[in-house]
């Protein structure tokens, strides 16, 4: 049996990686239900993706027309009204296993048995996940890589009991987005996430230990291994109080001392700051979030 068509899929939770998978799903000319916890909210959701398009079409990266197009194929909502007509629905809550799993027990019951229930994660367990429900074998993973609209990896995660019948409409949802799938069974920290953080971990670790300043440090891996952001300013724009819980999941997970979390990061998180939206992490940002002390010779070419 082929892979079904894809026509409308569900997005529960309006933060920055609920609107940027919807705008992508829009993009590809798919109907989208983006779903929030109130209608206000859902309001809110909904200005905020408003004013994100309005900056790329003053950027000229979109036209008013294709701003228009995208949201008149998202609704936003406050309820499920509407769920039982897409073949994908995909949760983008924050990071907190209960809180997945509560979500995932809802969609369990108002999805049909053969609607594939994607988890976004980049550390919990798909098949802990999964775990008491009456179908668990729709459940599956997608790790989405920042920045999600340009990034064009996707992790396509397994659970113990995942069906390849799940799987296959994923991985053609990947594709339908622009996205390379990468088929990964389920570890702590699957692909991507495990080695970066390890990468960055040991960055901060240099900072603290007074080998050199983050902006050399960055500088050196930008230049020596082609990276287009050093791993500190990469930390800095997903936010460094997620990867100190990306790293404190990994370390409890695995008993591995390379994922325990350094001391420096604790101590930035403590302090507020925690990255670019803060406006100050490893480095400074004004209100755009724009760098304002990269060294000479990190040029913006090289940014």
């Amino acid at each position: 049996m082929g892979t079904p068509e894809l026509h409308q899929v569900a997005v529960i939770g309006g933060g920055i990686m609920g609107r940027s998978i919807a705008t992508k799903v829009s993009q590809a000319g798919l109907s989208v239900l983006l779903k929030e916890i109130n209608p206000e909210r859902a309001e809110v959701v909904r200005k905020m993706l408003d004013e994100a398009l309005q900056h790329q079409v003053e950027r000229w990266t979109l036209t008013g027309a294709e701003k228009r197009a995208i949201l008149s194929r998202i609704t936003f909502t406050a309820s499920y009204d509407g769920i039982d007509a897409c073949q994908l629905a995909i949760e983008t809550i924050h990071e907190d296993f209960q809180d997945k799993k509560n979500l995932l027990s809802e969609l369990d019951q108002l999805l049909a048995p053969h609607v594939p229930i994607v988890v976004n994660t980049s550390t919990l367990s798909i098949t802990e996940l999964a775990s008491g429900l009456k179908y668990p074998e729709r459940v599956l993973g997608m790790h989405f890589l920042y920045p999600v609209p340009t990034t064009r990896v996707v992790e396509v995660v397994r659970g113990q009991v995942t069906s390849n019948e799940a799987f296959e409409v994923a991985r053609h949802f990947a594709r339908v987005l622009g996205k390379v799938p990468i088929e990964v069974f389920e570890s702590p920290g699957f692909v991507t996430t495990r080695i970066v953080l390890a990468l960055v971990n040991e960055a901060m670790y240099v900072v603290m230990e007074g080998v050199a300043s983050a902006a050399e440090v960055d500088l050196a891996m930008k230049l020596g291994y082609d990276f287009r952001m050093g791993p500190l300013e990469w930390a800095d724009r997903v936010g460094l109080h997620k990867i100190l819980n990306w790293l404190q999941h990994l370390f409890e997970e695995t008993g591995d001392p390379k994922f325990r979390p350094c001391p420096l990061l604790r101590k930035l998180v403590r302090a507020g700051h925690t990255g670019a939206r803060a406006g100050k992490g490893f480095f400074s940002y004004d209100e755009n979030r724009n760098r304002t002390d990269r060294l000479p010779d990190d040029v913006p070419q090289l940014a």
